[in-house]
């Protein structure tokens, strides 16, 4: 995909969808959370079989994360990213004070949000050009984020529980908000 990433300019993309720009700035700054949630994961947790579901699902983001690098200019970056680093990082952490079933309906829920994120953004690409260009970048990052979402959903081997499914909650309006934020700033 690295050499898809080269043959899309945004500049030009972003006559036909002033937002465009916005968009992907949102998704750099998702991806940039969502790395620092699996490090979050991994510093809290000795569950091997956690730290091998955070490590490969880190492995994944961060190569999402290296395709938007390649779209956008540092300056058109999120100026709020050491915010989002933060924010991932416990995002991650704190569930795993929990335990296990906390962290996957944690990726549950950012998955969730991020499913339907990126197919709002696919919707308005045009499937050919540098606009398809850039959809076949959003359809791969989507199906990776439903592949962990249906993974964490996978490893919920019980009900969680009302205090889980609160905290699934915030999560999600807190990603809400954070795109509103990162698409603007």
């Amino acid at each position: 995909m690295e050499h898809v990433t080269a043959s899309i300019n945004l500049a030009e993309l972003a006559h036909t969808s002033p937002e465009l720009i916005g968009d992907i700035r949102s998704d750099h700054a998702g991806e940039t959370g969502a790395v620092m949630i699996y490090r979050g994961i991994l510093a809290g947790t000795a569950d091997p079989v956690l730290r091998a579901f955070a490590q490969t699902h880190m492995a994944t983001e961060q190569k999402h994360l290296d395709l938007l690098d390649g779209l956008l200019r540092p300056d058109q970056r999120s100026l709020l990213l050491p915010l989002w680093r933060v924010a991932g990082w416990l995002t991650g952490f704190l569930p795993t004070l929990a335990g296990s079933l906390a962290v996957y309906a944690t990726i549950d829920a950012v998955e969730t949000f991020v499913d339907h994120h990126y197919e709002a953004q696919i919707q308005k690409c045009a499937p050919t050009g540098m606009a398809g260009a850039l959809r076949t970048i959003l359809l791969s990052c989507q199906a990776d984020e439903v592949h962990h979402r249906d993974e964490a959903r996978m490893m919920q081997a019980a009900p969680v529980s009302i205090r889980t499914r609160a905290w699934a909650w915030l999560v999600g309006a807190g990603s809400k908000a954070a795109v509103a934020a990162a698409r603007r700033i």
